[in-house]
């Protein structure tokens, strides 16, 4: 999608107003706190931390062993391979080097996502395409770049082994091997969305802990019979539908933001990881539960779906979803909040690479069947669920 039909999209999806369904009456939309500023150059920041890993990288190739544990790694690990402990065990200068750059690196990153120094080694490197294993094995030099997250580059930025600059057609794959430095980004979204969902706790607008769930009826069940349990969304299957990715990027992961207000009448947010939602025009059947009922007020929730694909960083969205979303008050019927979580996402998330990938509006606890998302970028298909207690 170009970056003027994103925008004409998302100025639609924000000028929708804010209706208080069932109370007959429009609610008008709260002005928004000012969010805490999220580092506008967070983005760029950590492409800058992979491609100096991977001007690294490609000089250390000048080992021939290290070279050689780098090509039986990434073939026995095609996914990627942890760059930090590729260098353990060999000796000399350039091992020290590569081993003490990924190490600072994976700090760096860490902390530009938000996250803790204690996650371990995040920065990982894979082929770029599996038919360049052929050359790879026969002796052909590689060259090294970043997994970059703007899918727009007209070229990709690439090093040799003596430090020298490549420009590589990014509509085009390589003949030579090329080697990609990127983000483990399903460690990433599990410790990110881990610190979302304390940090929105922490500031009074997601449980600290999984609530409970109540006990209710089944409606299938007989009058008389009263089944403990409670009543879920089920994701049968989904797709993000965008133009097809270029050579270099990366598999993407995404997650949800489950908005509505919880039975205390609060703004309340769940954070649901989907890391099997990796590629665009692929159709995915998870099974997966995205809404405990027993956890709402109302029957009505929002879903906005976004993707981490190397420069979320948790704890800016964190901090400038509740600033927004704290600001609104039940008023005694649904609100839709959708608009409020999009406008609480800094302005850097709507370039290059949009972590806001699609939302639903007024997703119902019986609701069944197709959904498309109001952005036209994605579908689900959906029914109700019933989970009962043991």
């Amino acid at each position: 999608m170009s970056q003027s039909r994103l925008r004409r999209a998302v100025v639609a999806l924000t000028a929708l107003p804010l209706l208080a369904l069932g109370a007959g009456q429009a609610v008008a939309a709260p002005t928004p706190a000012a969010a805490p500023a999220a580092p506008a150059a967070v983005a760029s920041k950590v492409t800058a931390i992979e491609d100096e890993v991977a001007r690294t990288l490609a000089a250390s190739l000048a080992d021939p062993a290290l070279r050689e544990r780098l090509r039986t790694a990434t073939a026995a690990a095609p996914a990627g391979t942890e760059l930090t402990p590729l260098a353990a065990g060999l000796s000399g200068a350039t091992a020290r080097s590569l081993a003490s750059a990924t190490t600072r690196a994976d700090r760096e990153v860490a902390a530009a996502k938000g996250l803790g120094a204690d996650l371990g080694p995040l920065l990982r490197v894979q082929l770029a395409d599996p038919s360049m294993r052929a050359a790879l094995d026969a002796g052909a030099a590689p060259l090294v770049a970043t997994a970059g997250t703007d899918e727009h580059a007209h070229t990709v930025r690439a090093y040799d082994t003596a430090g020298r600059v490549r420009g590589l057609d990014a509509a085009t794959l390589p003949t030579r091997p090329v080697y990609l430095v990127d983000i483990d980004t399903a460690k990433a979204l599990t410790a990110g969305i881990d610190l979302l969902q304390r940090e929105l706790a922490a500031r009074g607008i997601a449980p600290a802990a999984a609530t409970a769930p109540t006990a209710s009826a089944a409606p299938t069940a007989p009058a008389a019979v009263q089944a403990a349990g409670w009543w879920g969304t089920k994701i049968t299957s989904v797709e993000v539908n965008d133009d097809e990715e270029p050579w270099f990027k990366g598999a993407a992961e995404m997650f949800s933001l489950v908005s509505g207000f919880g039975p205390d009448g609060k703004v309340r947010v769940d954070s649901v990881a989907m890391p099997y939602l990796q590629y665009d025009g692929t159709v995915y059947y998870p099974n997966q539960i995205l809404v405990n009922w027993s956890n709402y007020k109302y029957n009505l929730a929002d879903v906005v779906l976004m993707e981490d694909d190397g420069d979320t960083n948790y704890l800016a969205l964190a901090q400038a979803v509740a600033a927004v979303l704290l600001t609104i008050a039940d008023q005694g019927a649904y609100i839709p909040l959708v608009n409020a979580v999009l406008a609480a996402l800094p302005t850097s998330w709507w370039t290059d690479d949009p972590d806001y990938v699609e939302s639903w509006y007024t997703l119902a606890r019986t609701s069944t069947g197709r959904l498309n998302g109001a952005r036209g970028n994605g579908w689900m298909t959906v029914e109700p669920y019933w989970v009962s207690q043991l």
